[in-house]
């Protein structure tokens, strides 16, 4: 997702998201569906953002 994604959300979710976030992961869409590396790239950004999300920011 980019930030145009996100801004798209916003705009269309934004009172259904009031105080939860939403984690830009800037992977390029430049991949294929299901693409080896795209997979990979996508469980290594979850993964990071999972482990290091501290639900006290806000």
């Amino acid at each position: 997702m980019e930030k145009k994604h996100k801004n798209r959300i916003l705009a269309e979710f934004g009172r259904l998201l009031e105080h939860k976030r939403i984690h830009v992961l800037d992977i390029p869409d430049e991949y294929q569906y299901m693409d080896p590396e795209l997979v990979e790239q996508l469980t290594d950004a979850v993964a990071y953002v999972l482990a290091n999300d501290d639900p006290e920011a806000g």
